[in-house]
């Protein structure tokens, strides 16, 4: 049955939200899925959708299409300049899709840091302050964070479950901060969302104080005595 309601609530790493109608008694479940084009309607905006009822489990939109903006006349009607609608701001924009198209992060800063971190790990070896076998892992932990990231990218593009952002950022903290600097910007991926950046900055510098102040404990603790 075709209907129309309004999106009230959304997921972004789930994929899917609920639409709310007056025609049915509870709001109504849709997934990335089920959107025309895969293009996940904006909260607050107007939908029309089929709902149908499966197994049970309630009522699931199918066919979920956004509302036009404005109106697709054209812009000279008798003379006389037809001013459109305003489109949505950016930041009700498709994350999936300004994700895609987004130009990928400079890697300048995390360059410098990432060759500040293998010689930081280097000396520790050569210092003996840390097992030879800490450099084997460092190059283990970014090469499974590069591939949970492609692993992520793949699942927005197929609309399938995602990887958590807190899994993605344990990844960073434990090491793999470099690897995932170079996923964002070879995958195009988690480059729009600034709480997922300022997340990312943190896991780095976290990551590089503990480094830090486990390689050169030995003079930070007299500092800390006196």
């Amino acid at each position: 049955m075709k209907k129309q309601g309004k999106v009230v609530r959304w997921d972004d790493q789930r994929g899917f939200g609920f639409i709310r109608c007056n025609a049915t008694s509870q709001d109504i479940f849709f997934h990335i899925r089920d959107c025309a084009g895969g293009m996940q309607p904006p909260i607050n905006s107007t939908v029309d959708f089929e709902e149908i009822h499966v197994g049970g489990k309630g009522p699931r939109a199918m066919a979920v299409r956004a509302m036009q903006a404005y109106s697709s006349m054209p812009a000279a009607l008798s003379g006389t300049q037809r001013t459109p609608v305003k489109s949505r701001p950016p930041h009700q924009a498709n994350n999936w899709a300004a994700s895609k198209n987004a130009p990928a992060p400079s890697a300048m800063g995390v360059g410098s840091l990432s060759l500040i971190w293998a010689i930081l790990l280097v000396w520790g070896v050569l210092q003996h302050r840390i097992p030879a076998i800490a450099l084997a892992g460092a190059l283990i932990i970014n090469a499974t964070t590069f591939f949970a990231y492609w692993v992520d990218k793949h699942a927005a593009r197929k609309r399938q479950w995602r990887t958590k952002e807190d899994t993605l950022h344990l990844f960073g903290l434990s090491g793999g901060w470099p690897a995932a600097r170079l996923a964002q910007q070879v995958l195009r991926h988690k480059t729009v969302k600034p709480g997922f950046q300022a997340m990312y900055w943190l896991t780095v510098w976290v990551h590089l104080g503990a480094l830090c102040a486990y390689l050169f404990w030995d003079r930070i603790k007299p500092l800390l005595n006196s």
